[in-house]
């Protein structure tokens, strides 16, 4: 997968320039933890308890995404988030499925501060990634 490359484009910021001003690209480390963030922070179509859908970020794949942001101001239980995180990353074909990622979730005001510590499957390396999620 090394050959594989991305636009630089982390979520929430603009798109990375390269060195001639032009697109820049991603690789790597940033590629993984770009893919990363972007499928943790999009949110798929939902259906509440109360049978209200919470309509798609991306409505042509309905289902990619872990929602984080959805989570936040909600009374979770913090394994339940943790145990979304493993099974969206382990999608990533980036993210070595073993060792197993370590994956902490804490409460935050207003948010939920994430750390995951993983093996790079590129590199073969280890690879932290930490982010908050805030209203």
């Amino acid at each position: 997968m090394a050959d594989l490359i991305d636009l630089n484009h982390f979520w929430g910021a603009d798109v990375g320039l390269g060195p001639s001003g032009d697109f820049g690209q991603a690789q790597g480390s940033t590629r993984s933890q770009q893919r990363i963030l972007r499928r943790l922070l999009t949110n798929p179509r939902t259906v509440l308890p109360d049978g209200t859908v919470l309509p798609p970020d991306y409505p042509w794949h309905p289902t990619y995404g872990a929602g984080l942001p959805r989570y936040v101001g909600l009374a979770v239980d913090p394994a339940e988030i943790v145990a979304l995180i493993r099974g969206q990353v382990l999608l990533e074909d980036a993210v070595a499925a073993l060792p197993e990622p370590v994956i902490t979730v804490s409460a935050i005001t207003n948010g939920l501060a994430v750390s995951i510590r993983y093996t790079d499957a590129d590199s073969n390396s280890a690879a932290i990634l930490s982010f908050n999620v805030n209203q």
